[in-house]
């Protein structure tokens, strides 16, 4: 059950940030092994000076910041599977590698509460979370 932020600095056409989420979310599907309908997406679009980032990047307003919480209990190499698919994906969209940073927030199940206010930890999710 990913919740997932991406912010960017420019406004962009409604089919590109469809694309965008759909990339983000492709990558979690494929290196999380987590079901289609799990998705809770959202896309902030900032103004580039509500956004600062390294003034290095060549093409600063292409700087994607994608946030990820998730449960706890994914390996290292699930991990880096989906930082290597993200990254990946924005490239296809003309997002350079360098310019995408993926932050990965984890916490326990027990810190959830989902399904009508229950602890995710007490329920079945509906996915193997240790991949």
């Amino acid at each position: 059950m990913p919740n997932t932020l991406i912010e960017i600095r420019r406004p962009i056409t409604r089919e590109q940030e469809l694309a965008l989420i759909e990339a983000v979310q492709t990558g979690l599907r494929e290196a999380f092994k987590i079901p289609e309908w799990d998705r809770t997406v959202r896309l902030v679009v900032h103004e580039p000076h509500r956004f600062a980032c390294s003034p290095r990047l060549q093409q600063p307003e292409l700087y994607t910041l994608v946030t990820i919480d998730c449960f706890e209990g994914r390996s290292i190499e699930a991990k880096r599977a989906l930082y290597k698919a993200i990254v990946q994906r924005l490239g296809a969209l003309g997002i350079p590698a360098d310019h995408a940073k993926i932050l990965l927030r984890e916490s326990a199940l027990d810190n959830w509460g989902v399904r009508g206010g229950q602890a995710a930890c007490d329920i079945d999710v509906g996915f193997k979370v240790d991949v």
